[in-house]
């Protein structure tokens, strides 16, 4: 800028006599040779070597670091500015990255994050440089080959302070204290009698053998199937909070799924749409979270219509014991809403059914704000629609034994897996 100043000045002069134009013109000339010289002692491709360093597995709602490392093999200093080629649906903050290199620097770490909005395959395309010549004038570009494509998985890390919050809040606090008897869970242990603990508790033989009151401890019952239905078809395509709802969907039940397997249950996994698409019967132990996972990564929605009995069918032709069968789906289609309930309402008094769905919050803000337009009026109208079939729906399941659970998408994951574990300490199933 200041050489382009400096060249202005002779240009401006010319106006008022021709020999400040030659004086324009070898300054221009000069500015010309100097970008020239700049150009070509600009750092080459050869001099500088560079890759991007992250996880093969990324998770998805959360940011993630990329590293991109950058070592120089050029004996004076090397200044420029790196950009990496996101993925385009993604949120990338600080892709674009100045940096300088001393000659003794040796590798030099940079760090930017990504924010995937949902699941599947990332691919990252290659690097870019763009290496400044010594007097700053030019700069040459170079792209590195790094092209490279990334799993995102739903992230699970969450799962500790979302999951277990009610467990340890009021279960512990009562449920183990004071267990009672005949709902079929395992005896655990004897412990002495604490006041306000259920007399029916009460060991009498062992209270006699040890001269002092004792109480039995129970369990929950382990190695009881879960069955996670995943609801893939166009009513668990809309988005809510920015994510669709099947994203929502598939971040719950991976929960549910791992909180099963903590507490020794058998958990399984089916995705289904018009036609099934995937099944996982219920297995146990920590090796069977990660196919779980592995199966629904690539879980997407489609525009077509769920077929509920072909789901039922398909997994209750393989077993006939007792099941929790957790459906993920969406309550707000009223269309879809009859099929859904008469097939679910088949499944009591066999086996214990919970339907999970979410609650949209920007609907039933909708639903209830005053309107000040005709197109509000409308607006306010269709939404309090969508909400009375979604509550005439929840009410028709609860009142047939079926556990509902509705909650926003903050807390849809938690919801769903402190049903769970109300159906675990009660010992509903």
């Amino acid at each position: 800028m200041a050489l382009l100043a400096v060249a202005l000045v002779p240009a401006a002069l010319a106006v008022a006599s021709p020999v400040f134009a030659w004086l324009a013109l070898a300054l221009d000339v000069a500015v010309l040779a100097l970008c020239v010289v700049d150009f070509f002692l600009a750092p080459r491709a050869s001099e500088v070597d560079a890759r991007r360093v992250l996880e093969p597995i990324l998770r998805s709602g959360v940011d993630n670091p990329v590293h991109l490392e950058l070592t120089s093999h050029r004996k004076g200093p090397l200044q420029g500015e790196v950009r990496d080629e996101a993925p385009a649906d993604v949120e990338a903050r600080g892709h674009r990255i100045p940096f300088a290199l001393a000659p003794e620097a040796g590798l030099l770490r940079l760090t930017y994050a990504v924010h995937p909005l949902t699941r599947g395959d990332l691919r990252f395309g290659d690097l870019h440089l763009r290496l400044a010549g010594p007097l700053g004038l030019c700069a040459r570009q170079v792209r590195v080959p790094a092209a490279q494509t990334v799993k995102v998985y739903p992230d699970l890390t969450a799962l500790t302070q979302e999951a277990l919050a009610l467990a340890l809040a009021s279960e512990a606090a009562s449920e183990r204290s004071q267990r009672r008897p005949g709902e079929g869970r395992e005896f655990e242990s004897l412990r002495e009698y604490h006041l306000g603990d259920d007399y029916r508790t009460i060991d009498w033989k062992a209270s006699a053998r040890r001269s002092r009151t004792m109480v039995r401890v129970y369990q929950p019952e382990r190695n009881q199937p879960v069955l996670l239905l995943l609801d893939c078809g166009r009513h668990m395509a809309g988005q809510v909070d920015g994510r669709r709802k099947l994203d929502h969907a598939v971040d719950a039940a991976l929960r549910v799924a791992k909180v099963g397997l903590d507490a020794g249950d058998l958990v399984g996994v089916l995705s289904f749409a018009s036609e099934v698409r995937t099944y996982l019967p219920p297995r146990k132990g920590h090796e069977h979270l990660r196919l779980l996972t592995e199966a629904l990564y690539r879980a997407e929605a489609s525009f077509e219509e769920s077929d509920y009995g072909r789901a039922y069918d398909f997994a209750f032709a393989r077993t006939s014991r007792r099941t929790l069968v957790v459906l993920f789906t969406d309550l707000l289609d009223p269309s879809a809403s009859g099929p859904l309930v008469t097939r679910t309402l088949m499944l009591r008094p066999r086996h214990l059914p919970v339907v999970a769905s979410l609650r949209d919050e920007d609907l039933r803000a909708a639903a209830t704000q005053v309107p000040h337009s005709p197109q509000e009026a409308y607006t306010r109208q269709a939404a309090a629609r969508l909400e009375e079939d979604s509550r005439r729906t929840t009410l028709t399941l609860r009142d047939a034994g079926v556990l509902v659970v509705r909650a926003p998408a903050q807390g849809f994951g938690a919801a769903a897996i402190n049903t769970y574990l109300h159906v675990k300490a009660r010992g509903l199933l």
